[in-house]
């Protein structure tokens, strides 16, 4: 039987319990069998001051999942050429791990303009996409072959919004997977520097 594995990316800066809660629910519902965690490089629309190193945001991810059972950390971005487009990132997985079926696991909000992503189509009809609704974001275009609509539960929490807390003196220990507040503050992470 052929093992699913449901690709989750993002800069993970910090990784916190709302992608944690999202890749338990998807995995306890039988929407996929794993989720991967899969850590990407900078985003060309994100402000690189704001994020960590690669090795840093790694480790916390290593720390979130560590113990969790089906959610794993992917770090395969990291060694791929950059920019780094979803499309490859499948590919590579499909051809590394032939035995697994992969799909790509995104917000409604990015759903929304996935037309505009490299390949979108062929995303679709060779993997498949599970569109997670976000708050302000509906899915209109339902019926799109290869297209999964969870309504999976959520909470309104960001990595900017722990950051920003970080940085301004909060506890943010029940908003982030255990061990992963430990580590930001014995490294000083997210503080004002």
């Amino acid at each position: 039987m052929t093992e699913t594995i449901g690709l989750l990316g993002g800069s993970f800066n910090p990784v916190h319990m709302g992608h944690m809660m999202l890749a338990s629910y998807l995995t306890q519902w039988g929407y996929v069998d794993k989720v991967w965690l899969t850590l990407s490089p900078q985003n060309p629309m994100k402000n690189p001051a704001a994020l960590l190193p690669d090795i840093r945001r790694l480790a916390m991810l290593n720390i979130a999942t560590r113990n969790v059972p089906d959610i794993e950390t992917c770090d395969i971005e990291l060694s791929m050429p950059r920019p780094s487009y979803t499309i490859n990132t499948l590919t590579t997985l499909a051809r590394r791990y032939p035995t697994k079926k992969f799909k790509l696991i995104i917000g409604s909000d990015n759903w929304n303009i996935f037309d505009r992503w490299r390949e979108s189509q062929r995303i679709l009809d060779e993997f498949g996409v599970i569109v997670y609704l976000r708050p302000g974001y509906d899915v209109e275009r339902r019926n799109v072959d290869g297209l999964e609509v969870v309504d999976a539960p959520g909470i309104n929490l960001s990595s900017t919004f722990v950051r920003d807390a970080i940085e301004n003196g909060r506890d943010m220990n029940l908003f982030l997977p255990q061990g992963v507040y430990k580590y930001i503050t014995d490294n000083n992470l997210y503080t004002k520097k």
